[in-house]
């Protein structure tokens, strides 16, 4: 796979498709971002760290983006239920007193 052909092809499709320099930068950002975030769970911290960026910094752009974090967490799946604490037989561990 080559990653610079790929984006060659993706330039290419962008302009032939008529969008403007600020949308296609604008695209690019918002899904860049959103790759990393997924990569790290959600986590804007070590999402920052990876990009070089203070988390306050990434905060903003996704804010300027429309980039909320709601929506890069619900594409997360849930892991294994056999990978998931079990909480619920604790509660009712403690509700039975």
């Amino acid at each position: 796979m080559n990653v610079r052909r790929e984006l060659d092809s993706l330039v290419t499709q962008m302009h032939s498709s008529g969008m403007g320099y600020e949308e296609a930068v604008r695209e690019f950002k918002k899904q860049y971002l959103r790759e990393v975030l997924v990569a790290h769970r959600g986590n804007q911290c070590k999402a920052a760290e990876e990009m070089g960026m203070h988390r306050n910094t990434l905060s903003r752009t996704m804010a300027d983006l429309g980039l909320h974090l709601a929506e890069v967490r619900a594409t997360l799946k849930r892991p294994p239920r056999s990978e998931r604490p079990v909480y619920s037989a604790v509660r009712q561990v403690y509700r039975r007193g």
